[in-house]
């Protein structure tokens, strides 16, 4: 059994890490690389995916970043069955034009019409999937990520820190925090912003509007970061938000929540779902003048997000951890073989 993965498996992003997991707590599943370019393979990297595929004998779970484009014929012709892990659909990024968006609606509905099983991330993608993509609930599993155990952080920051965790792309919202960081320039509060760079003009483009902003004095980008970095950035923090437009789950909130730090996101994707309602402040996605208030509040009102943070962490305790969900990965392959 083979897990074919595209690009640079120690890319830093949630989707990455869920498949490192993955693929570190179930030793009977071999890694597969596929080349980069998902999703807009050019025709060598869709030739040389081609040639992988078709070699590999028994089941090969494909993760969605590369699966959604898969050309039919290429799933119709390999030997052994072929698996989808769907992070989220492919056409929901952020900053795609309607081109983009409409090709990729159309790749990814034929891709699953043919996929043997169909692993989601959470229940969000599988409504999803089946209300937009004609998937069979009996054929879609969820198996969300695992949430490994961390001691609480001790949210002492004089004056606060708002932590944000993600990858510089336009659809985790790094625009939507700056405008409402701006708002909130009469209160006292630092923020930090980390997170790999994939979309450099993007990146360059947030560095620009925290200048104009004014924020530089008190909003400091600090890159990717390794795994102590990232446990260095939860233990220094106070709150975390994250304004996605969409996430298929959403690890981070989950790590913060295990963390005690009270969050603020957008309502978004398979936000709700993983936080809930007493853990965190949830803004319509783009509404840069309410995530400015829930920020507010918390800042403004200690008790409030200590409480938010306990009622997080008591969460965040409950939830599975790596080895549940690389079971449930394990015990799809195995029913499909």
């Amino acid at each position: 059994m083979r897990f074919a993965v595209p690009g640079d498996i120690n890319t830093r992003s949630g989707g990455y890490a869920y498949d490192r997991a993955i693929l570190a707590c179930a030793p009977d599943l071999g890694l597969l690389p596929l080349p980069g370019g998902f999703p807009f393979p050019g025709p060598s990297e869709l030739e040389t995916t081609r040639r992988v595929l078709l070699a590999a004998q028994g089941p090969v779970l494909v993760d969605g970043l590369a699966y959604g484009v898969l050309p039919p014929e290429l799933i119709e012709a390999r030997r052994g069955p072929t698996l989808s892990l769907c992070h989220h659909p492919l056409a929901l990024e952020t900053g795609l034009s309607e081109a983009q968006a409409r090709a990729l609606r159309i790749s990814e509905r034929r891709a699953l019409a043919l996929a043997a099983h169909v692993i989601a991330t959470s229940e969000t993608t599988a409504r999803d999937l089946v209300a937009n993509y004609d998937v069979e609930p009996a054929r879609i599993t969820v198996a969300a990520p695992g949430l490994p155990r961390a001691e609480a952080a001790p949210r002492r920051g004089s004056p606060p820190v708002i932590l944000c965790l993600g990858a510089m792309i336009p659809r985790k919202g790094h625009d939507v925090l700056l405008r409402a960081l701006a708002r909130l320039q009469g209160l006292s509060w630092s923020a930090l912003i980390a997170g790999p760079a994939p979309d450099a003009g993007w990146a360059r483009r947030i560095g620009a509007l925290s200048t104009r902003l004014g924020l530089d004095a008190r909003v400091r980008f600090m890159g990717a970061q390794d795994q102590p970095g990232v446990e260095a950035l939860y233990a220094g923090a106070d709150i975390f938000c994250l304004p996605s437009r969409h996430e298929g789950y959403g690890m981070v909130f989950a790590e913060a929540m295990m963390r005690g730090l009270p969050v603020v996101a957008a309502r978004a994707g398979a936000v709700p779902e993983v936080l809930p309602a007493d853990a965190g402040l949830l803004a319509p996605p783009g509404d840069d003048a309410a995530l400015a208030e829930f920020l507010a509040l918390l800042i403004d009102t200690p008790e409030v997000a200590q409480r938010m943070g306990r009622c997080g962490r008591a969460h965040a305790l409950t939830l599975p951890d790596w080895p549940d969900t690389a079971r449930r990965v394990m015990d799809c392959l195995r029913a499909a073989a």
